[in-house]
């Protein structure tokens, strides 16, 4: 069970008392009668072991490749940029036709 600590307001003592987590905070002192206030404590945390640094927790700064190979800084190919599939090229420009047919039917 979770050991509350609590103030009275009369006198200025703390004192602890063992409570369950569902049971209401005190409102007065068991011994005086006085009134009290509970204290927020903090959490006491004890780190052992070989090492407990903020670099621990981070991630990755970069995402690596396979094989722990670092991305390289070149250009993807044209392919892999424009989702796989390549454009067609443009098509040529016509050339003005010049029609035998219609300047022999002229004459």
């Amino acid at each position: 069970m979770p050991i509350y600590v609590y103030r009275n307001l009369t006198t200025g003592e703390t004192f602890e008392v063992e409570q369950r987590m569902v049971d209401a905070a005190l409102t007065t002192d068991p011994v005086t009668g006085d009134p009290v206030k509970r204290l927020i404590q903090p959490v006491g945390i004890a780190f052992k072991g070989s090492g407990f640094y903020v670099t621990d927790s981070r991630g990755k700064k970069s995402p690596s490749a396979p094989n722990g190979q670092a991305k390289s800084d070149a250009p993807a190919p044209a392919s892999a940029t424009d989702g796989g599939s390549a454009a067609p090229p443009p098509a040529p420009a016509k050339a003005p036709s010049t029609s035998t047919t219609a300047s022999a039917a002229a004459d």
